[in-house]
């Protein structure tokens, strides 16, 4: 089926993804899991389980799955657009800007799913892992959110979920799952990683950069929220685009408040990214990151947007 896995189309932190084609020639992703321990055994045993519940369009669709031996394999639909990560910030620093109203379109995408998987199945699915890399784009830019392995069921209506250890990728993961001091892990958490999310969407940048010892603990929400304060302006020639951008950006930094009890629900973000720009909700919210005297904006990790914005200090 993948021709002895000759043709590699991605990598995750828990496995390669491989082409296949079925014998119906519909061509197929299969996802060749890390399985040399219990532990990414157990995770092989969760996504499949997981993913046998879910029917969603913005959620990628298992089609099968092997388990022989220590082999095992996942097997999904093809996305030849890849993921979201490679249009955000392309690595060979080409203009792969897909517009404002595509950007709005596909975070309503992934809002929505995320909200199906919250409230939309018979247990609660916590996601831990919403990041451009696994966020998947079909040939009409449709977003599915992939990569199910650190996901965890819990009861609907619960208003917290018991943790042993922190699970999800650096930059991404909410305060409260890697220190109880901020509150319960819940529904919440996956909020954080949305919003950030969002605010790389925005920007066109990491909001750490791992490859770079020297801005490792830069971030820019802190940025980003000095913009909407007017401390920085932004010029985007478009006016729907440069409301579109704001809608964005405000909503990405509600969803990324410290505390849990001050994010909005996955309902509450899909109302603001759908409404006017002029909806009261969209006010901005208070600076998460105000306090956080290690965060410095240096000229190499302010946001970009090639071709599309112009950074005016004042």
């Amino acid at each position: 089926m993948t021709s002895r896995f000759k043709e590699k189309v991605g990598e995750g932190a828990h496995g390669k993804v491989f082409k296949g084609k079925l014998s119906n020639e519909i061509m197929v992703a299969v996802k060749m899991l890390n399985n040399t321990t219990e532990g990414e055994g157990k995770e092989f045993i969760t996504e499949v389980g997981i993913m046998g519940q879910i029917h969603h369009i913005n959620v990628v669709r298992l089609l099968g799955f092997c388990a022989e031996g220590f082999h095992r394999a996942l097997v999904y639909n093809l996305f030849p657009e890849g993921s979201l990560q490679s249009f955000i910030f392309p690595p060979d620093n080409t203009d792969h800007f897909m517009g404002w109203e595509k950007l709005q379109q596909i975070g309503i995408g992934i809002a929505r799913g995320i909200e199906y998987l919250h409230d939309g199945c018979n247990h609660s699915i916590l996601h831990f892992d919403i990041n451009p890399h696994n966020i998947l784009l079909d040939d009409s830019f449709t977003p599915k959110i992939s990569d199910f392995g650190l996901a965890k069921l819990c009861p609907k209506n619960r208003s917290a979920v018991s943790m042993t250890a922190a699970r999800g990728t650096l930059g991404y993961m909410a305060p409260e799952v890697l220190s109880r001091n901020f509150g319960n892990v819940s529904l919440k958490s996956d909020i954080y990683s949305y919003g950030m999310l969002l605010l790389e969407m925005v920007g066109g940048k990491k909001n750490i950069d791992v490859s770079s010892p020297e801005n490792f603990h830069v971030l820019y929400p802190d940025w980003i929220h000095n913009l909407l304060e007017g401390d920085v302006h932004i010029n985007i020639e478009d006016e729907c685009g440069f409301k579109i951008a704001k809608k964005l950006a405000i909503v990405g930094l509600w969803c990324i408040q410290w505390q849990p009890v001050n994010r909005p629900s996955i309902k509450s973000v899909i109302q603001m990214l759908e409404t006017g720009e002029d909806d009261s909700r969209l006010n901005v919210p208070p600076n998460p990151f105000h306090s956080t005297t290690s965060i410095t904006a240096t000229e190499s990790s302010l946001p970009r947007r090639p071709f599309q914005m112009e950074v005016i200090h004042e």
